[in-house]
């Protein structure tokens, strides 16, 4: 490659100029880019990727979509990998002196062998750009006049043609990148930013709606047939303050997808909530192609097949042809065959285009019924027909492997039924070498002793087990008569779907009665009699109902919060995780509140306002509710102040009662109140109600002092460092529960213990005679109230208090 960029770099002066001098791509597709080049001649070079190396072409009047149109283009030297985004200002005196613009960037696809087709003299290759899209052709031509490689730039006459009075090379005057004009990149002038014409607020996450698995595609005209995609689901939420595209549980993957951004913001609306799929782009197919994509930042298509929201208008009443009709023209100006494109509806029969999608290795169809309203979840309103079967399986654990540098024979699989994981068979196929480390790596973080399984197989008797969190796609070619897989074959891995919530798809298409339900306040509570807590003997509807009595103490400081919610959704013994934006199948109790970000962007937290959200919550496998600090009418004002004293193992509860003491004094020597609760594990909170006033960079940097503080006067009793090395012997103060976004256990919560502890405030001298931070459980807690607690006044955490904890810092 040395060798490939030795004329270029002997052509110009690194010093003086501060074009690349090389670089390195990060593999997968092949990138390619076209600069406006405002030099001795305006002129367009395009830049293809090959074997290391940018091969350059210099085009006059830059590309045509028009096939009657041949622009010469003269061929280069060979640029570097990293010219590829350059953007800027070539000083006089230096070789293609001028201003170079970012004209468009995006993938190129070779049909042929690139190395004979440049020494033929014909190479033909499709791009995939923001800007240009479809079949194109380099043709040499076989004079060469004074010493030059001059080639004709054609555009295939396929649908992304078009013959436009505008030439496609005047038609767009500003950078893909920058939004910036050639004068304004000479003038050095700041970028623009993207969707500048976005006003509207940026749509909260809706739950998707989701399709009913059929056999065979449904009859008659009332239904619009697609073809089923195989990507990623995802929700595009376009507002005036950014974009979020999340997956089909709410996470925000814009980072993972953010090839697809520029030309989503680019959409002419003032807000819009777009539903459709991430699939690989630039001719890859496949989903683990796509999983390819993402690792290296593209090539990515966004196909879109619903509109749900316009302009702060909601769309999903209106009829399914409605919704396309506005999606239509919404996208009408988005480049044919472009990253961003709609999926199109089938026309005539059914079984026809059924089989035909079959025929051609396709997924299979997904039919909407034409006049149906959008609704979250599933529902009979859309079928899918798939032409092979696959579908989600949990991984529970691999076999042993006999044969050398092989790590595993095989992964076991299983998947949810009625509340128990069910084992579903082995696959032993579809992985490569690289594929197959990188899965071992990740099953050995998760080994156990223990199988998750509701039964034990005998072929799984040598089998090591996993906690059950890792997500595949099979493929398989019929199940046994038991519910086992034939044929099976490993596809991906599915981050974009949660181990919980994969049920046997067999077993979900069985019709069955509706599990009855026991309500309480208002919200049925299903498997009422599963045990939660074993040890102590806690059923789900007795947490239901100890939430719903208790509602009166626990929501003077949760209501109207964002909160987060440790789910268990099966059990202590069962997985744990936080979350803190409502998903698929939430009820509506629980509400999804809009909370801007510092930088502009906006996510939709959940909050309980009444007993039924509280109980919603545990419906939905909660058990602990944690706050934030602030309440959703002025999210950058924190209400109070958390330090949680977390004691070393080796120290008893007097140790940590004295602490919270020594706090309590220390701050109110400061002018700040405070008031104690029993965690329901081993430490004590601190609590300091405060005035609306502060911001949340001003109560983070007090909690951080004061803790430093404390650490300094007494560094046997106490450390601000959460390092284990520094805790040994001490109590941590954990002053980390006070900045934006963070959260600490709510009053009155169950805690995710054995016994079913709860999180109870005491007065001071109560503290004094607990004998543990756990003494209280869902039985004792009920006899508690807030009368119980002498709430200090709240206190304004102003400069005058920082001086004061800052002179105690230095002093």
């Amino acid at each position: 490659m040395m060798e490939r960029l030795a004329r270029y770099r002997s052509m110009r002066d690194f010093a003086a100029t501060t074009e690349p001098v090389g670089g390195t791509s990060k593999g997968g597709a092949l990138r390619y880019s076209v600069q406006m080049h405002d030099a001795t001649r305006l002129h367009w070079d395009l830049r293809l990727e090959w074997d290391g190396v940018l091969l350059s072409w210099a085009v006059t009047r830059g590309p045509s979509t028009n096939p009657a149109d041949k622009r010469l283009a003269v061929r280069t030297e060979d640029h570097p990998f990293d010219y590829l985004t350059f953007e800027g200002t070539i000083p006089k005196g230096n070789y293609g002196a001028g201003t170079v613009m970012l004209w468009d960037i995006g993938w190129w696809q070779p049909f042929h062998d690139v190395g004979a087709a440049l020494d033929e003299g014909h190479l033909h290759f499709a791009l995939h750009g923001r800007r240009a899209t479809g079949g194109w052709s380099l043709v040499r031509l076989k004079d060469r006049t004074g010493g030059r490689e001059n080639w004709l730039m054609v555009k295939d006459a396929d649908t992304a043609a078009d013959k436009a009075e505008t030439p496609f090379s005047t038609r767009h005057t500003t950078s893909v990148v920058t939004g910036r004009s050639l004068p304004e990149i000479a003038a050095d002038a700041p970028a623009r930013p993207m969707g500048a014409g976005h006003s509207g607020a940026i749509p909260p996450f809706r739950a998707p709606q989701l399709a009913e698995p059929a056999s065979d595609p449904p009859k008659g005209d009332t239904w619009l047939h697609e073809v089923k995609l195989d990507g990623y689901r995802a929700q595009v939420a376009i507002g005036g303050r950014g974009l979020r595209i999340r997956t089909r549980n709410g996470v925000d993957w814009t980072d993972r997808f953010a090839e697809l951004v520029p030309a989503l913001a680019d959409l002419p609306c003032k807000s819009a909530l777009i539903d459709g799929e991430v699939m690989a782009g630039a001719g890859l197919t496949g989903f683990a192609a796509l999983q390819a994509s993402i690792k290296v930042g593209g090539p990515l298509r966004f196909y879109a097949f619903d509109l749900i929201e316009l302009d702060g208008k909601s769309l999903a009443g209106k009829p399914l042809t409605d919704r396309r009709e506005a999606l239509q023209n919404l996208l009408s100006d988005v480049p044919v065959r472009g990253m961003v494109q709609m999926s199109p509806a089938i026309d005539g029969d059914a079984a026809t285009a059924f089989a035909a999608v079959c025929e051609a290795g396709g997924e299979g169809l997904v039919s909407k019924l034409a006049d149906a309203p959008y609704r979250s979840g599933r529902s009979a309103a859309w079928v899918k027909t798939k032409c092979i079967r696959r579908d989600e399986f949990v991984i529970v654990g691999w076999q042993p492997s006999a044969s050398r540098g092989r790590p595993f024979a095989s992964l076991l699989l299983a998947a949810h039924e009625e509340g128990r994981m069910v084992y579903r068979g082995k696959v032993g196929t579809g992985w490569d070498g690289e594929g197959m480390d990188a899965l071992a790596a990740q099953l050995a973080t998760l080994e156990r002793k223990t199988p998750p399984l509701a039964a034990t197989p005998r072929e799984a008797a040598l089998a090591r087990w996993v906690t059950p969190r890792l997500v595949a796609e099979i493929a398989y070619a019929e199940r046994t008569p038991g519910g086992l897989l034939r044929h099976a074959r490993f596809v991906a891995l599915r981050e974009d779907k949660p181990a919980s919530e994969v049920e046997d798809p067999q077993v979900a298409k069985l019709a069955k009665p509706e599990e009855p339900r026991t309500p309480v306040a208002g919200i049925g509570i299903s498997s009422p009699g599963r045990v939660v807590f074993p040890a102590a003997k806690l059923t789900k509807l007795a947490l239901a109902e100890y939430y719903a009595d208790m509602a009166d103490c626990i929501l003077p400081t949760l209501a109207n919060r964002p909160v987060s919610l440790l789910r268990l959704p099966d059990g202590l013994n069962g997985e744990q995780f936080f979350q803190k934006h409502a998903t698929q199948g939430f009820p509506d109790a629980i509400h999804r509140s809009p909370i801007a970000a510092p930088d502009g962007s906006t996510e939709d937290w959940m909050t309980v306002t009444d007993a039924a959200g509280l109980v919603a919550a545990v419906q939905m496998g909660a058990v602990e509710f944690h706050p934030w600090g602030a309440r959703i009418d002025k999210p950058e004002r924190p209400e109070r102040l958390v330090f949680d004293l977390d004691p070393d193992e080796g120290l008893g509860f007097a140790d940590v009662r004295m602490a919270a003491v020594i706090l309590r004094d220390h701050l109110a020597d400061l002018g700040l109140g405070a008031w104690a609760m029993l965690s329901g594990g081993k430490g004590v909170h601190v609590i300091v109600p405060l005035r609306r006033t502060a911001s949340w960079d001003t109560a983070k940097l007090f909690s951080q002092l004061f803790a430093g503080v404390m650490a300094e006067a007494e560094p046997k009793r106490f450390t601000a460092s959460m390092s284990k090395k520094a805790r040994a012997g001490r109590i941590f103060i954990d002053w980390m529960r006070n900045e934006r976004g963070a959260t600490a256990a709510a009053p009155f919560t169950v805690r995710a213990r054995p016994r079913a502890s709860v999180a109870v405030p005491v007065s001071w001298d109560e503290l004094h005679r607990s004998k543990s931070a756990d003494r209280f459980d869902t039985r004792s807690a009920r006899q508690r109230s807030w009368r119980d607690v002498d709430l200090p006044k709240e206190a304004t955490l102003n400069m005058a208090v920082l001086d004061k904890v800052s002179a105690l810092h230095h002093r």
